[in-house]
């Protein structure tokens, strides 16, 4: 049981990291705001709770695990409502999202 909870662990860890790589990735490579907003969104939700979620399996019933599944709540909660206000600012800004076939 311990082995197999062992790893677990290491595939949602694994999986964790390699969506925040990917995010990080697309922050960098993405052509515009808007863009960089959803590999940053990615690595936010998907990346942090997977990431969170193994880290729970290897603490098991404990304080910590309490104390990450309120992390995660909070992390799914406060991501995408600041995602939406960062592009509601961008938008009353001026910043426009690049439209199909427009090149920058």
């Amino acid at each position: 049981m311990e082995v197999a909870l062992t790893a677990l662990t290491w595939v949602f860890l694994g999986l964790g990291s390699i969506l925040m790589i990917v995010g990080g990735v697309g922050v960098l490579r993405l052509p515009d705001f808007f863009s960089r907003m959803h590999g940053a969104g990615l690595t936010d939700t998907m990346g942090a709770g997977l990431i969170l979620i193994g880290l729970m399996f290897e603490s098991g019933l404990s304080a910590p695990t309490v104390r990450l599944v309120m992390i995660l709540l909070f992390l799914w909660y406060t991501s995408p409502v600041g995602g939406h206000a960062l592009a509601k600012a961008a938008l009353s800004s001026g910043v426009q999202p690049i439209q199909d076939g427009e090149k920058r």
